[in-house]
């Protein structure tokens, strides 16, 4: 059997593929599974999934840009009349020679080639959606699909018959970190109780300046583990040598972006994490069960991350700080109240299990491939 991957892109779009892959293999160990992927060119993302199994292929993709401004205008012109054509056309011809059986899309301007192509060749698509609002691609892509699998129960926009709440994909291997080897990997103290700090690939700068506005008084209650993003590491870096007296240093860890090796180690230490609030994030401290603090990016498209936050705190799970409202003390003393009722915490983490779904990656794959002779 062959299975087509496609997303559009990021780390967010990926990831949840490298779960579903490994739960090919593991429900079907000695059977013949092909696995492809099309995707936007990405060098990460094509190591990553090769190291699965997967045989990448590229195929040039475009979006169009709904705010107003020359650069705009000038980039939507030639993804319109250039990039999109001719990844249509890549598209097309890596479909007809693969042939998959099925097609799983985790959406993104990035899919769209591939899904209409494989709906035009009548190879049957399931979709993935991960945030509560979908993107337009997964809005305008659902209609050629046979069901769309999403994350949260009140996903917006789709019809209740194509739906299937599975919850989102993650990297199971993320859960089989330890404290131990946390400590002895990066040195901690454990003197303290262990904050992460979470801001994605690239980091977050208001979360950055944030932290770094209070940090001599968060590193006096907390240890901290900080990823701050790979182009503002060094700067920040720089600064912190600054702030932080010699005592407290040993209590501050700085990391640019952390890989699923150190980053499950990470985790596996954290008392309390804050962070941005995409699904894979979300779904991944729902897994561990940890309490947490989130803060959306305001700017994600269709302020779909705010929705993602609200989402999972109604549940109990964690707590959300829209950026207009991050006062930098406001932060440390709702933090300082959290450590100092561990038996909130509890309930928080609790809170956050209860609404993690641990077999969504084995109910994509048994749904997509299940009645098909392998």
């Amino acid at each position: 059997m062959k299975i087509l991957f496609t997303g559009g892109g990021t780390g967010g779009h990926v990831f949840p593929i490298v779960a579903v892959t490994r739960e090919v293999y593991n429900l079907y160990p000695n059977e013949k599974v092909k696995l492809f992927y099309l995707g936007p060119p990405n060098h990460l993302h094509s190591i990553l999934l090769s190291h699965e199994g997967i045989k990448v292929g590229w195929v040039l993709s475009g979006k169009i840009r709904r705010y107003v401004g020359t650069l705009s205008l000038l980039q939507n012109f030639i993804d319109l009349c250039i990039k999109i054509p001719i990844g249509f056309i890549q598209a097309f011809f890596n479909v007809f020679f693969i042939a998959p059986d099925v097609i799983f899309s985790k959406g993104g301007y990035g899919s769209f080639p591939t899904v209409f192509c494989g709906w035009l060749l009548g190879v049957p698509i399931f979709l993935h959606e991960s945030d509560v609002i979908p993107g337009l691609s997964n809005r305008i892509l659902s209609r050629f699909a046979k069901k769309v699998f999403v994350s949260f129960p009140d996903t917006e926009y789709f019809s209740l018959e194509k739906m299937i709440n599975t919850g989102n994909p993650i990297r199971e291997k993320l859960l089989e970190g330890s404290k131990e080897k946390a400590v002895e990997i990066f040195k901690l103290t454990r003197e303290k109780p262990m904050l992460l700090v979470m801001g994605g690939s690239q980091g977050a700068e208001k979360i950055n300046d944030t932290v770094f506005a209070i940090l001599p008084e968060l590193l006096k209650n907390f240890e901290v583990l900080h990823q701050c993003g790979e182009k503002n590491f060094k700067n920040l870096k720089t600064e912190a040598q600054f702030l932080i007296t010699e005592e407290l240093k040993k209590y501050y860890h700085q990391f640019s972006f952390l890989q699923e090796p150190l980053l499950k180690e990470v985790y596996a230490a954290a008392d309390i994490i804050v962070s941005r609030a995409g699904s894979g994030s979300i779904f991944e401290i729902a897994a561990l069960g940890k309490p947490s603090i989130l803060i959306p990016l305001p700017e994600s498209a269709q302020d779909h991350q705010t929705k993602n936050a609200y989402s999972f705190a109604a549940s109990g799970a964690a707590i959300v700080f829209e950026e207009e409202n991050l006062i930098p003390h406001f932060l440390l003393e709702k933090l300082k109240y959290l450590i100092s009722h561990p038996e909130e915490m509890a309930k928080m983490g609790q809170k956050a299990k209860e609404f993690y779904k641990s077999e969504a990656a084995r109910e994509i794959v048994e749904y997509i491939i299940g009645q098909n002779k392998l």
